[in-house]
Parts: structure tokens; sequence; C-alpha cells
């Protein structure tokens, strides 16, 4: 589960180390596919105003090629617990 440093104990900056046991809850099913197929997919319009966006996209794929991750995506069931915490309000 946890990439060991040479001590073989697990690196504190290591994000699979910190993430090590925890999960991820998206209420999202589009982000949660996004995630296992490691290709984001949107319908915005790219323009210079969403090319700061566009780039983000591209590095969070490109995080996810290049990195393996056993942090668990579960969805977040809205009608039993109510609104993700996460979202601040703004839904």
């Amino acid at each position: 589960w946890v990439k060991a440093s040479s001590s073989g104990n697990p690196s504190p900056r290591s994000l699979t180390a910190r993430a090590a046991y925890k999960a991820i809850y998206s209420d999202s099913v589009n982000a949660m596919l996004w995630a296992r197929k490691r290709q984001g997919k949107t319908k915005l319009e790219r323009n210079a105003k969403t090319e700061p966006l566009y780039q983000i996209i591209a590095r969070a794929e490109n995080w996810l090629r290049t990195h393996q991750y056993t942090t668990p995506i579960i969805k977040w069931e809205t009608k039993l617990w109510g609104e993700v915490p996460a979202d601040f309000g703004r839904k």
C-alpha cells in the first residue's frame, strides 16, 4: 500500500504515504470516471479565458498517467449523507 523509504518506513513527503489509509469521496460520477480513465473530458470551450483551466487539467492528467495510487475513490451518497462538506456551500 505505502511506498517505503530506504529505511523501510513510509516517506512522510510521499503522497502515497500521506494518503495510505484515506479515501477520496466524490459526488461526481464524471470526476470518478475521469480519474479511473486517467483522462478528463470537458465540453468547455478552449479559449484565452479558459486556457489556465485547461493547463490545470493537463497537469492532473499527466499526474494520473505517471503515478500509481491506491487511494479508493468512493461515491458520496448525497441523498443519505447530505451535501459534500468540501463544496463549501457552492451548490
